[in-house]
């Protein structure tokens, strides 16, 4: 029997609420298939950790990561603890130790979710964005002069490297390939004369070795306007890591809401474990009221499995989510609903049980 060691850090604010239903559905489907195994550990690392301890996480905590399969990630950030130390002591720590330079966002319109555009189809927003996910703009290199003092200057840089452009760049051609789907680059050179001209030259050489993939560029700002006017037109997305992170906002507001985001963090290579959170945050104001949606969670726990290798597994899960928007009777308030964050995971649970029990 295949064994996976999954680290849990399910962090602040409705982290541990929505993270132990995505938990409850990953036991679920480990409890219908006798081939595996999944083992979690729980880490309490986090802001709460932070005010006790002074850091976000235990000083050999990168160490202690190591020995795992993946890691799955509730939500960091708290009222109290700077979000520049929240997210780079942390989150982007763990990124960037362990490598993890594919950040992946589907953009998916499931059936029974909230379509927010006019004279779109439903079928039209299947889009799947390819971030960079170690580097460019969050690579933290910079410098502040003269701080505290009129004249201070703030230095803040992007590094983009050739190795790192280039393996994010590919990785998006052979999804694209492997899917049969377009891939699109976005970027913005006209402004940035030096960064964003390199992303592009990159675009263009390794578009040369996949003549079998159709390929579009635009320019940051336009590709935003587009993605609402005409959405169809993205299908596999490739973009740097600011653009990506903004960009992939903009498209859980068109894929029914931040509740249903899901996010993964990749090392390929499988060198290093890879991570898997939902990318709403830690929402403080609804925090210890049971009422988070757990369906970000839900689908990155998803995305967990077909990390592993169990895609079929990762379907049935979507197309549990999807049911239960069909359903549309056990949903959050965010949603119109009235249940409670353990009463959409219980549901998600059955629907996944009975999906399997049909197939056997």
């Amino acid at each position: 029997m295949k064994q996976f060691k999954i680290a849990v850090i399910a962090g602040d604010g409705i982290g541990p609420e929505v993270i132990n239903e995505g938990i409850k559905v990953l036991k679920k489907v480990a409890e219908l298939d006798s081939g595996f195994q999944l083992d979690f550990t729980y880490f309490p690392w986090g802001c709460e950790f932070y005010a006790e301890n002074g850091r976000m996480m235990d000083d050999d905590g990168i160490d202690k990561l190591k020995a795992f399969d993946a890691i799955y990630l509730g939500a960091v950030g708290f009222p109290g603890v700077p979000d520049h130390i929240s997210l780079w002591e942390l989150l982007l720590k763990i990124r960037k130790s362990f490598d993890q330079y594919v950040n992946i966002r589907p953009v998916t319109l499931l059936k029974g979710a909230h379509l927010p555009l006019v004279d779109v189809k439903r079928e039209d927003i299947d889009m799947l964005f390819i971030r960079e996910n170690s580097e460019g703009e969050y690579s933290g290199a910079g410098d502040w002069l003269f701080k505290g003092q009129e004249h201070e200057v703030v230095l803040q840089n992007g590094v983009f490297s050739r190795k790192g452009t280039e393996r994010i760049i590919r990785y998006a051609f052979e999804t694209a390939k492997k899917e049969g789907r377009s891939l699109t680059s976005i970027s913005k050179a006209n402004a940035l004369n030096y960064s964003m001209v390199f992303w592009d030259q990159v675009f263009e050489e390794v578009s040369r070795e996949y003549p079998e993939v159709e390929t579009a560029s635009y320019l940051v700002d336009a590709a935003a306007m587009l993605m609402i006017k005409d959405p169809k037109r993205f299908e596999v997305v490739v973009t740097s890591n600011l653009f990506g992170d903004i960009l992939t906002d903009l498209g859980a507001a068109l894929a029914g809401g931040i509740g249903l985001a899901a996010g993964a963090n990749i090392n390929p290579e499988r060198e290093f474990p890879s991570m898997f959170e939902p990318i709403h945050g830690s929402a403080p104001d609804i925090a210890g009221k049971g009422i988070g949606n757990p369906l970000a969670s839900i689908w990155s726990a998803s995305q967990m499995l077909d990390f592993f290798g169990y895609e079929s597994h990762g379907k049935i899960v979507l197309d549990a989510i999807e049911q239960l928007l069909l359903e549309d009777r056990v949903l959050t308030p965010d949603m119109h609903g009235t249940a409670s964050t353990s009463e959409v995971g219980d549901r998600v649970a059955e629907i996944i049980e009975s999906i399997i029990l049909s197939k056997v």
